[in-house]
Protein backbone atom coordinates (compact mmCIF):
# COMPACT_ATOMS: atom_id res chain seq x y z
CA UNK A 1 0.00 0.00 0.00
CA UNK A 2 1.16 3.59 -1.23
CA UNK A 3 0.51 7.01 -0.50
CA UNK A 4 0.71 9.57 -3.31
CA UNK A 5 2.68 12.45 -1.91
CA UNK A 6 6.03 12.45 -0.93
CA UNK A 7 7.12 11.00 2.95
CA UNK A 8 5.65 12.98 6.01
CA UNK A 9 2.72 14.18 3.87
CA UNK A 10 -0.35 12.93 4.67
CA UNK A 11 -2.46 12.01 1.13
CA UNK A 12 -0.22 14.78 -0.52
CA UNK A 13 -1.77 17.52 1.45
CA UNK A 14 -0.55 18.56 4.48
CA UNK A 15 1.81 17.35 7.39
CA UNK A 16 2.41 13.77 8.88
CA UNK A 17 4.15 15.39 11.91
CA UNK A 18 3.07 17.74 14.76
CA UNK A 19 2.96 21.23 13.17
CA UNK A 20 5.26 23.52 15.23
CA UNK A 21 2.59 25.65 17.10
CA UNK A 22 2.58 22.14 19.32
CA UNK A 23 6.37 20.73 19.06
CA UNK A 24 9.58 22.07 21.01
CA UNK A 25 12.30 20.70 22.10
CA UNK A 26 11.27 18.36 24.35
CA UNK A 27 12.45 15.55 22.47
CA UNK A 28 15.48 13.59 21.97
CA UNK A 29 17.20 12.77 18.65
CA UNK A 30 15.96 9.46 18.66
CA UNK A 31 12.58 10.13 19.91
CA UNK A 32 12.66 12.81 16.87
CA UNK A 33 13.48 10.05 14.48
CA UNK A 34 11.23 7.18 15.70
CA UNK A 35 8.50 10.08 15.70
CA UNK A 36 9.61 10.65 11.74
CA UNK A 37 9.12 7.19 10.85
CA UNK A 38 6.20 6.66 12.55
CA UNK A 39 4.34 9.60 10.77
CA UNK A 40 6.02 8.42 7.72
CA UNK A 41 4.73 4.72 7.94
CA UNK A 42 1.33 6.28 9.01
CA UNK A 43 1.44 8.59 6.16
CA UNK A 44 2.41 5.70 3.88
CA UNK A 45 0.21 2.68 4.82
CA UNK A 46 -2.82 4.09 6.98
CA UNK A 47 -4.07 7.07 6.37
CA UNK A 48 -5.04 6.93 2.90
CA UNK A 49 -7.20 3.77 3.50
CA UNK A 50 -8.91 5.05 6.51
CA UNK A 51 -12.08 6.17 5.11
CA UNK A 52 -12.62 2.97 3.20
CA UNK A 53 -11.47 0.71 6.04
CA UNK A 54 -14.23 2.83 8.20
CA UNK A 55 -16.85 2.46 5.37
CA UNK A 56 -16.02 -1.27 4.80
CA UNK A 57 -15.53 -2.22 8.71
CA UNK A 58 -12.61 -3.95 8.83
CA UNK A 59 -9.59 -4.11 8.86
CA UNK A 60 -7.49 -6.03 5.81
CA UNK A 61 -4.79 -8.14 7.09
CA UNK A 62 -2.53 -6.73 5.05
CA UNK A 63 -2.20 -3.57 7.73
CA UNK A 64 -1.87 -5.95 10.58
CA UNK A 65 0.99 -7.59 9.00
CA UNK A 66 2.46 -4.02 7.98
CA UNK A 67 2.26 -2.75 11.69
CA UNK A 68 4.04 -6.58 12.80
CA UNK A 69 6.75 -5.90 10.28
CA UNK A 70 7.37 -3.01 11.06
CA UNK A 71 8.16 -3.85 14.45
CA UNK A 72 4.57 -2.03 16.04
CA UNK A 73 2.86 -4.68 17.52
CA UNK A 74 6.22 -5.47 20.08
CA UNK A 75 6.45 -1.66 20.88
CA UNK A 76 5.67 -2.45 24.78
CA UNK A 77 7.96 -6.04 24.63
CA UNK A 78 11.40 -5.78 24.80
CA UNK A 79 13.86 -6.58 22.42
CA UNK A 80 14.86 -9.69 23.93
CA UNK A 81 11.68 -11.34 24.03
CA UNK A 82 11.55 -10.45 20.12
CA UNK A 83 9.77 -6.49 20.80
CA UNK A 84 11.17 -3.08 19.57
CA UNK A 85 10.57 -2.15 23.92
CA UNK A 86 10.06 1.30 23.24
CA UNK A 87 10.32 4.06 26.29
CA UNK A 88 7.25 5.51 26.81
CA UNK A 89 7.61 8.68 25.29
CA UNK A 90 8.23 6.88 22.12
CA UNK A 91 5.07 4.05 22.50
CA UNK A 92 3.45 7.21 22.83
CA UNK A 93 4.34 8.91 19.74
CA UNK A 94 3.46 6.14 17.85
CA UNK A 95 0.15 6.08 19.28
CA UNK A 96 -0.33 9.73 18.39
CA UNK A 97 1.16 9.33 14.54
CA UNK A 98 -1.58 6.01 13.93
CA UNK A 99 -4.10 7.94 16.35
CA UNK A 100 -3.82 11.26 13.54
CA UNK A 101 -4.36 8.73 10.58
CA UNK A 102 -7.22 6.09 11.45
CA UNK A 103 -8.34 5.42 15.14
CA UNK A 104 -9.25 1.78 14.25
CA UNK A 105 -5.45 0.65 13.24
CA UNK A 106 -4.87 2.81 17.05
CA UNK A 107 -7.05 0.86 18.74
CA UNK A 108 -5.56 -2.40 17.57
CA UNK A 109 -2.15 -1.37 19.06
CA UNK A 110 -3.64 -0.32 22.17
CA UNK A 111 -5.50 -3.56 23.10
CA UNK A 112 -2.70 -6.01 21.68
CA UNK A 113 -0.24 -3.68 23.88
CA UNK A 114 -2.57 -4.02 26.96
CA UNK A 115 -1.95 -7.80 26.20
CA UNK A 116 1.06 -7.77 25.95
CA UNK A 117 1.74 -5.59 29.18
CA UNK A 118 -0.03 -7.93 31.10
CA UNK A 119 1.37 -11.20 29.94
CA UNK A 120 5.24 -9.00 30.22
CA UNK A 121 4.08 -8.22 33.53
CA UNK A 122 2.59 -10.92 34.65
CA UNK A 123 2.77 -13.62 32.95
CA UNK A 124 4.60 -16.89 33.91
CA UNK A 125 7.90 -18.10 32.88
CA UNK A 126 6.46 -20.26 30.55
CA UNK A 127 3.54 -17.95 29.36
CA UNK A 128 6.20 -15.22 28.48
CA UNK A 129 8.36 -17.82 26.30
CA UNK A 130 5.28 -19.02 24.57
CA UNK A 131 3.18 -15.68 23.80
CA UNK A 132 5.56 -12.30 24.24
CA UNK A 133 7.60 -13.16 20.86
CA UNK A 134 3.93 -14.32 18.89
CA UNK A 135 2.77 -11.04 20.10
CA UNK A 136 5.62 -9.08 18.99
CA UNK A 137 5.70 -10.76 15.97
CA UNK A 138 2.10 -10.36 15.17
CA UNK A 139 1.59 -14.08 14.37
CA UNK A 140 -0.87 -13.80 17.27
CA UNK A 141 -3.13 -10.39 17.92
CA UNK A 142 -4.55 -10.12 21.24
CA UNK A 143 -7.34 -8.75 22.47
CA UNK A 144 -8.48 -6.85 25.92
CA UNK A 145 -12.03 -9.26 27.03
CA UNK A 146 -12.80 -7.33 30.15
CA UNK A 147 -16.60 -5.87 29.58
CA UNK A 148 -19.24 -7.39 30.35
CA UNK A 149 -23.09 -6.50 30.11
CA UNK A 150 -22.86 -5.68 33.63
CA UNK A 151 -19.43 -4.53 34.30
CA UNK A 152 -18.47 -1.89 32.19
CA UNK A 153 -17.14 1.47 34.17
CA UNK A 154 -17.90 -1.12 37.40
CA UNK A 155 -15.81 -3.56 37.06
CA UNK A 156 -16.74 -5.12 40.44
CA UNK A 157 -19.80 -6.36 38.76
CA UNK A 158 -17.69 -9.13 36.58
CA UNK A 159 -20.16 -12.01 36.25
CA UNK A 160 -17.88 -14.18 34.04
CA UNK A 161 -17.08 -17.59 36.08
CA UNK A 162 -13.80 -19.46 36.54
CA UNK A 163 -14.23 -23.43 37.93
CA UNK A 164 -11.05 -24.68 38.56
CA UNK A 165 -10.89 -28.95 37.29
CA UNK A 166 -8.19 -31.44 37.16
CA UNK A 167 -6.34 -29.84 34.34
CA UNK A 168 -7.07 -25.98 34.68
CA UNK A 169 -10.00 -23.63 34.48
CA UNK A 170 -13.42 -23.72 33.04
CA UNK A 171 -14.92 -20.53 31.77
CA UNK A 172 -18.52 -19.24 31.46
CA UNK A 173 -19.80 -15.68 30.96
CA UNK A 174 -19.82 -13.20 27.92
CA UNK A 175 -17.86 -10.08 26.83
CA UNK A 176 -19.12 -7.44 25.11
CA UNK A 177 -17.63 -5.06 22.94
CA UNK A 178 -14.59 -6.49 22.52
CA UNK A 179 -11.79 -4.17 20.31
CA UNK A 180 -10.70 -6.77 17.50
CA UNK A 181 -12.53 -9.61 18.77
CA UNK A 182 -13.55 -10.67 15.39
CA UNK A 183 -9.99 -11.55 14.17
CA UNK A 184 -7.93 -11.95 17.78
CA UNK A 185 -6.28 -14.85 18.18
CA UNK A 186 -5.68 -14.64 22.17
CA UNK A 187 -7.70 -13.05 24.62
CA UNK A 188 -6.94 -11.87 28.10
CA UNK A 189 -9.95 -12.89 30.05
CA UNK A 190 -11.26 -11.84 33.11
CA UNK A 191 -13.57 -13.99 35.47
CA UNK A 192 -14.27 -15.02 39.32
CA UNK A 193 -12.71 -17.86 41.13
CA UNK A 194 -13.75 -18.91 44.37
CA UNK A 195 -10.83 -17.27 45.72
CA UNK A 196 -11.27 -14.14 43.71
CA UNK A 197 -10.73 -12.32 39.93
CA UNK A 198 -8.66 -13.80 37.98
CA UNK A 199 -7.04 -13.43 34.16
CA UNK A 200 -7.02 -15.97 31.73
CA UNK A 201 -5.09 -15.92 28.51
CA UNK A 202 -7.71 -17.84 25.61
CA UNK A 203 -7.05 -18.78 22.71
CA UNK A 204 -9.68 -18.06 19.71
CA UNK A 205 -9.70 -21.62 18.82
CA UNK A 206 -10.52 -22.94 22.29
CA UNK A 207 -13.77 -25.05 22.33
CA UNK A 208 -16.38 -23.14 23.84
CA UNK A 209 -15.54 -19.73 22.65
CA UNK A 210 -17.47 -17.99 19.99
CA UNK A 211 -17.27 -14.20 18.70
CA UNK A 212 -20.41 -12.38 17.56
CA UNK A 213 -19.35 -9.73 14.93
CA UNK A 214 -20.99 -5.95 16.33
CA UNK A 215 -21.37 -4.28 12.67
CA UNK A 216 -22.61 -0.75 13.22
CA UNK A 217 -20.86 1.06 16.04
CA UNK A 218 -20.06 4.52 15.89
CA UNK A 219 -16.52 4.95 15.89
CA UNK A 220 -14.04 2.94 15.04
CA UNK A 221 -15.88 0.71 12.50
CA UNK A 222 -12.53 -0.70 11.28
CA UNK A 223 -11.31 -2.31 14.89
CA UNK A 224 -13.79 -4.75 14.20
CA UNK A 225 -15.56 -4.82 17.40
CA UNK A 226 -17.27 -8.44 18.94
CA UNK A 227 -18.71 -10.03 21.46
CA UNK A 228 -17.09 -13.01 22.85
CA UNK A 229 -19.01 -15.97 24.69
CA UNK A 230 -17.39 -18.82 26.83
CA UNK A 231 -19.51 -21.93 27.33
CA UNK A 232 -17.78 -23.89 29.89
CA UNK A 233 -14.29 -23.25 27.70
CA UNK A 234 -12.10 -25.11 29.29
CA UNK A 235 -7.99 -23.74 29.63
CA UNK A 236 -5.00 -25.41 30.72
CA UNK A 237 -3.55 -24.15 34.40
CA UNK A 238 -0.77 -22.19 32.66
CA UNK A 239 -3.61 -20.08 31.19
CA UNK A 240 -3.83 -18.04 34.60
CA UNK A 241 -2.17 -14.79 33.97
CA UNK A 242 -1.22 -13.30 37.49
CA UNK A 243 -2.17 -15.12 40.40
CA UNK A 244 -6.05 -15.98 41.63
CA UNK A 245 -7.23 -12.72 43.35
CA UNK A 246 -5.13 -10.25 41.06
CA UNK A 247 -7.10 -10.07 38.37
CA UNK A 248 -8.53 -6.55 38.37
CA UNK A 249 -6.47 -4.72 40.79
CA UNK A 250 -3.28 -6.03 39.60
CA UNK A 251 -3.89 -7.51 36.01
CA UNK A 252 -6.30 -5.12 34.64
CA UNK A 253 -5.63 -2.29 36.49
CA UNK A 254 -1.88 -2.68 34.57
CA UNK A 255 -3.32 -2.81 31.58
CA UNK A 256 -6.04 -0.77 31.88
CA UNK A 257 -3.01 2.01 32.34
CA UNK A 258 -1.20 1.08 29.07
CA UNK A 259 -4.63 1.31 26.94
CA UNK A 260 -5.27 5.11 29.19
CA UNK A 261 -1.88 6.20 27.88
CA UNK A 262 -2.02 4.75 24.28
CA UNK A 263 -5.81 6.37 23.85
CA UNK A 264 -4.60 9.87 25.52
CA UNK A 265 -1.30 9.63 22.47
CA UNK A 266 -4.08 8.80 20.24
CA UNK A 267 -6.56 11.46 21.15
CA UNK A 268 -4.19 13.83 20.61
CA UNK A 269 -3.22 12.67 16.93
CA UNK A 270 -6.83 12.87 16.23
CA UNK A 271 -7.23 16.11 17.41
CA UNK A 272 -4.43 16.93 15.12
CA UNK A 273 -5.71 15.50 12.44
CA UNK A 274 -9.41 17.89 13.15
CA UNK A 275 -6.89 20.78 12.76
CA UNK A 276 -4.97 19.64 9.69
CA UNK A 277 -8.18 19.32 8.21
CA UNK A 278 -10.10 22.38 9.01
CA UNK A 279 -7.04 24.77 8.80
CA UNK A 280 -7.00 23.39 5.09
CA UNK A 281 -10.66 23.96 4.23
CA UNK A 282 -10.37 27.07 6.08
CA UNK A 283 -7.61 28.26 3.76
CA UNK A 284 -9.45 27.50 0.14
CA UNK A 285 -12.81 27.33 1.21
CA UNK A 286 -14.09 31.03 0.23
CA UNK A 287 -17.21 32.63 1.76
CA UNK A 288 -18.53 36.54 1.07
CA UNK A 289 -15.36 37.08 -1.26
CA UNK A 290 -12.10 35.54 1.01
CA UNK A 291 -11.11 32.69 2.78
CA UNK A 292 -12.66 31.00 5.70
CA UNK A 293 -9.89 31.63 7.98
CA UNK A 294 -10.15 35.37 7.30
CA UNK A 295 -13.23 35.34 9.27
CA UNK A 296 -12.98 36.19 12.78
CA UNK A 297 -15.51 33.16 14.19
CA UNK A 298 -13.68 30.88 11.85
CA UNK A 299 -10.38 31.93 13.71
CA UNK A 300 -12.00 31.45 16.93
CA UNK A 301 -12.42 28.02 16.44
CA UNK A 302 -9.06 27.18 14.45
CA UNK A 303 -7.55 29.14 17.76
CA UNK A 304 -9.31 26.86 20.00
CA UNK A 305 -8.68 23.74 18.60
CA UNK A 306 -5.30 24.67 18.18
CA UNK A 307 -4.45 25.33 21.65
CA UNK A 308 -6.51 22.40 22.95
CA UNK A 309 -4.93 20.01 21.05
CA UNK A 310 -1.52 21.45 21.69
CA UNK A 311 -2.15 21.78 25.24
CA UNK A 312 -3.03 17.73 25.61
CA UNK A 313 -0.05 16.77 23.81
CA UNK A 314 1.75 18.34 26.48
CA UNK A 315 0.00 16.20 29.14
CA UNK A 316 0.71 13.26 27.36
CA UNK A 317 4.48 14.13 27.23
CA UNK A 318 4.71 14.98 30.61
CA UNK A 319 2.21 11.25 31.29
CA UNK A 320 5.15 9.54 29.89
CA UNK A 321 8.24 10.82 31.19
CA UNK A 322 6.67 10.30 34.62
CA UNK A 323 6.04 6.95 33.45
CA UNK A 324 9.31 6.38 31.69
CA UNK A 325 11.10 7.08 35.52
CA UNK A 326 8.71 4.99 37.33
CA UNK A 327 7.48 8.53 38.82
CA UNK A 328 4.56 7.50 41.49
CA UNK A 329 2.81 10.78 40.03
CA UNK A 330 2.64 8.82 36.60
CA UNK A 331 -1.17 7.33 37.76
CA UNK A 332 -2.94 10.66 38.00
CA UNK A 333 -0.79 11.98 35.22
CA UNK A 334 -2.26 9.26 33.05
CA UNK A 335 -5.77 10.20 34.01
CA UNK A 336 -5.28 13.83 33.36
CA UNK A 337 -4.09 13.12 29.51
CA UNK A 338 -6.01 10.45 28.60
CA UNK A 339 -9.33 13.46 30.23
CA UNK A 340 -8.08 16.36 28.28
CA UNK A 341 -6.97 14.73 25.56
CA UNK A 342 -10.10 13.14 24.84
CA UNK A 343 -12.22 15.91 25.95
CA UNK A 344 -10.11 18.44 23.49
CA UNK A 345 -10.01 15.47 20.42
CA UNK A 346 -13.90 15.92 20.47
CA UNK A 347 -14.03 19.11 20.75
CA UNK A 348 -11.87 19.86 17.87
CA UNK A 349 -13.66 17.15 15.43
CA UNK A 350 -17.06 18.83 16.19
CA UNK A 351 -15.58 22.32 15.34
CA UNK A 352 -13.69 21.09 12.46
CA UNK A 353 -17.27 19.54 11.29
CA UNK A 354 -18.53 23.19 11.74
CA UNK A 355 -16.17 24.95 9.86
CA UNK A 356 -16.65 22.65 6.87
CA UNK A 357 -20.26 23.13 7.35
CA UNK A 358 -22.12 20.74 5.01
CA UNK A 359 -19.16 19.31 3.59
CA UNK A 360 -17.98 18.08 6.39
CA UNK A 361 -21.38 16.08 7.06
CA UNK A 362 -21.09 14.00 4.13
CA UNK A 363 -20.73 10.52 4.09
CA UNK A 364 -17.02 11.04 1.68
CA UNK A 365 -15.99 13.59 4.54
CA UNK A 366 -13.20 12.75 6.55
CA UNK A 367 -14.04 14.86 9.86
CA UNK A 368 -17.53 13.50 10.14
CA UNK A 369 -15.49 9.86 11.03
CA UNK A 370 -13.03 12.23 13.44
CA UNK A 371 -16.12 13.15 14.86
CA UNK A 372 -17.29 9.46 15.56
CA UNK A 373 -13.82 8.12 16.10
CA UNK A 374 -13.60 10.79 19.21
CA UNK A 375 -17.03 10.57 20.51
CA UNK A 376 -15.81 6.61 21.16
CA UNK A 377 -12.42 8.30 23.16
CA UNK A 378 -14.79 9.64 25.78
CA UNK A 379 -16.17 6.60 26.76
CA UNK A 380 -13.12 4.01 26.20
CA UNK A 381 -11.11 3.61 29.00
CA UNK A 382 -12.66 4.93 31.75
CA UNK A 383 -15.50 7.55 30.56
CA UNK A 384 -15.47 11.22 31.14
CA UNK A 385 -17.64 11.12 34.22
CA UNK A 386 -15.46 8.44 35.58
CA UNK A 387 -12.46 10.06 35.30
CA UNK A 388 -13.68 13.24 36.77
CA UNK A 389 -14.86 11.44 39.83
CA UNK A 390 -11.01 9.82 40.15
CA UNK A 391 -9.31 13.01 39.46
CA UNK A 392 -11.69 15.21 41.85
CA UNK A 393 -10.83 12.84 44.62
CA UNK A 394 -6.79 12.69 43.54
CA UNK A 395 -6.77 16.62 44.14
CA UNK A 396 -8.89 16.68 47.14
CA UNK A 397 -6.25 14.17 48.81
CA UNK A 398 -2.89 15.98 47.40
CA UNK A 399 -4.52 20.02 48.15
CA UNK A 400 -6.93 19.17 51.14
CA UNK A 401 -5.53 16.26 53.29
CA UNK A 402 -6.99 13.72 55.83
CA UNK A 403 -7.29 16.97 58.21
CA UNK A 404 -10.26 18.10 56.11
CA UNK A 405 -12.22 15.00 56.16
CA UNK A 406 -12.35 11.89 54.21
CA UNK A 407 -12.18 11.31 50.63
CA UNK A 408 -14.65 8.31 49.19
CA UNK A 409 -11.75 5.71 47.99
CA UNK A 410 -11.42 4.30 44.28
CA UNK A 411 -9.84 1.73 42.42
CA UNK A 412 -7.93 3.89 40.74
CA UNK A 413 -6.77 1.67 38.07
CA UNK A 414 -9.64 -1.24 36.91
CA UNK A 415 -12.03 0.98 34.61
CA UNK A 416 -13.29 -0.45 31.94
CA UNK A 417 -15.18 0.32 28.90
CA UNK A 418 -16.20 -1.08 25.77
CA UNK A 419 -13.03 -3.28 25.38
Amino acid sequence: MTAPGPPGTRNGSGPAAPAPWTEGLELTGEQRAAQAGFADFAARVVAPYADRWDREERLPGEVVRALADSGHLGAVVPADQGGSGLDAVTFGLLNEALGNACSSVRSLLTVHSMVARAVLRWGSRALRDRWLPALARGTAVGAFALTEPEAGSDVAGLRATAEETSGGYRLTGGKRWITCGQFADVFLVFARCPGGPAAFLVERDTPGCTVEPVTGMLGTRAAMTGHVDLDGCEVPAEALVGRVGFGLNAVAADALETGRYSVAWGSAGLGRACVEAAARHAATRRQFDRPLAQHQLVQRLLTEMAVGTGAARLMCLRAGRLLGSRDPQAVEAVWAAKYAAARSAFRAAADAVQVHGAHGCGPDSPVQRLLRDAKVMEIIEGTTEIQQTVIAQSVVRELAGPAKGPVPSENRGAHDDAR
